[in-house]
């Protein structure tokens, strides 16, 4: 539907009051709370202007404008001089409201109003965007050009196209698989380092889902081991990383095959309420508040190249394994590969079910069945490496979900 251009007028005054108030708030010199609605309705005249008199309209309210928020830029005073006004962030953000209020205009409302927010949120976090740069160090920098790498140079020139036994192997997708994998770790470890100082066992619970449930479980359990106070939170840590597990995968099959979530989404998510159930009832009986994980950056390119060459494998072997054996071959496939890794068995299934060659049907069985191997080898690095105490303080909830997964791979119709 086509606003009228007094809501387009309206719109543009709301997100410059948006801006205005945070730049207000920051105690700008330039610009605040009266100033940037009244550029954004400069930028909106301009835009519904030009649609009679033409687009230099725009140019020369942009050209105007600039001139005005250089000359408004004067030194600043001795006691001022950390204030927004001796930089250029809010003549920058005068210009951009301005451009994205004049696109309202011709139909950007959507675009708009995310460039507007964004930049709102962004001037907002200054402070926090600031202290997480001083905080990178090599190792963090090196994760964000590895990201770089993988996903804007390596994955581009990659052949679209499928080679090799059973037509499966198509470069292009096994590498998107990797940028998935690695991308989602990297997101979790950005939230991680600005997240300031204390993190609770809910939080470390959450990243060690996301980063690596196995490496989250190993690390408890050799924390229980040095520390009897600690076997407490580590039980709460290792259960609050199962749902998040269960999560990811559902956003993996989201991503990969939207089109069979509707048939894969309520199986999953009932097994995933169990466990939440199970990390609640463990949650509640940790007294400790503080629980701080091991944080170190993603895996780096060595690691992930080793991901994509067992993605491929899995791809390969469920193939074969449903050449030979039919579909029940590969559930033999998922309870191996599920041992150490529930995303190589999800994105390989989604995959073959996204290409006709595994029901729709099948698919969470399979996923399921890789998740309930996983949880059984988690249960046995706390055995190996963790004290009787922890094992005893998983046991109910590593059981639970156990059973949970059996019963809905028996019942569920």
């Amino acid at each position: 539907m086509e606003l009228s251009p007094l809501y387009k007028l309206a719109i543009a005054v709301g997100l410059g009051l948006l801006v205005g108030l945070q730049r207000e708030w920051a105690d700008s010199r330039v610009a605040g709370i009266r100033t940037f609605p009244i550029i954004a309705l400069l930028g909106s005249m301009a835009g519904l202007v030009s649609g009679t008199f033409g687009g230099w309209v725009v140019a020369a309210g942009l050209v105007a404008l600039g001139a005005v928020v250089l000359a408004a830029k004067t030194p600043a005073k001795p006691e001022s001089e950390n204030k927004e006004g001796a930089g250029t962030t809010t003549q920058i953000a005068c210009l951009l409201v301005f451009v994205a209020t004049a696109g309202l205009a011709v139909g950007f409302v959507t675009e708009a109003v995310v460039v507007c927010g964004t930049l709102a949120a962004l001037l907002h976090w200054k402070s926090k965007l600031h202290r997480f740069v001083h905080r990178i160090g090599r190792e963090e920098l090196h994760a964000v050009v590895q990201m770089t790498l993988i996903a804007l140079v390596i994955l581009p020139v990659l052949p679209n196209q499928t080679f090799g036994p059973y037509a499966v192997i198509n470069p292009f997708e096994i590498w998107l698989m990797v940028v998935l994998i690695v991308g989602i770790s990297l997101a979790a470890y950005v939230i991680s380092r600005l997240v300031s100082a204390k993190k609770g066992t809910l939080l470390a619970g959450i990243l060690g889902g996301l980063i690596s449930s196995t490496a989250t479980t190993v690390s408890c359990a050799r924390r229980s081991r040095d520390s009897k106070l600690a076997v407490r939170v580590s039980a709460a840590i290792i259960l609050i990383s199962m749902p998040i597990v269960f999560a990811r995968v559902i956003f993996e099959v989201a991503v990969v095959a939207p089109e069979i979530l509707e048939l894969t989404f309520p199986p999953l998510v009932l097994v995933m309420l169990v466990m939440l159930v199970m990390a609640w009832l463990s949650f509640r009986n940790c007294t400790s508040n503080a629980a701080k994980g091991e944080e170190h950056p993603p895996s780096d390119l060595k690691t992930a190249i080793g991901f994509g060459l067992l993605y491929m494998v899995v791809l390969i072997a469920a193939a074969a394994a449903r050449d030979h054996f039919g579909n029940s071959g590969l559930y033999v496939v998922a309870f191996i590969s599920g041992l150490t890794d529930m995303d190589a068995i999800t994105l390989s299934s989604a995959q073959l079910v996204k290409s006709g060659q595994l029901p729709a049907t099948d698919c969470w069985r399979v996923i399921l069945v890789g998740a309930l191997s996983n949880l059984a080898f988690k249960y046995g690095v706390v055995a190996v490496l963790g004290n009787r105490e922890l094992m005893r303080r998983t046991a109910w909830g590593f059981a639970v979900s156990v059973l949970a997964g059996v019963l809905m791979l028996a019942l569920w119709p």
